[in-house]
């Protein structure tokens, strides 16, 4: 399947139903990202202080295709919290990496 047709037309709204347990929402600070040459697996997990291991509690997997225009999504989410609320403070790339996963 192309990804550029799966695509919603512009201006075409899309009603997205979500259900009472994923309303909740799940928590993540630590997350881990694989890729093979057709899919990208992205691992949210949480880490807790003096435990040496992460629990995954949920996992997306999605073509090459989706996570750039995921990638971009966040992107441009970001830029507007940082025009409105001003830039985010303790998320340079070393210490993510060393810290987070990412």
């Amino acid at each position: 399947m192309n990804p550029e047709k799966s695509q919603v037309p512009p201006n075409q709204q899309v009603q997205v139903e979500i259900g009472e347990k994923e309303s909740e929402g799940i928590y993540s600070n630590f997350v881990l990202i694989a890729h093979s040459g057709s899919e990208f697996i992205i691992d949210f997990a949480r880490i807790l202080p003096g435990l040496p291991k992460a629990k995954v509690f949920s996992r997306i997997v999605m073509t090459p295709q989706h996570a750039k225009l995921l990638q971009k999504a966040i992107d441009e989410n970001i830029k507007k919290y940082e025009d409105r609320f001003g830039k985010i403070k303790g998320a340079e790339k070393e210490e993510v990496t060393k810290n987070l996963g990412f």
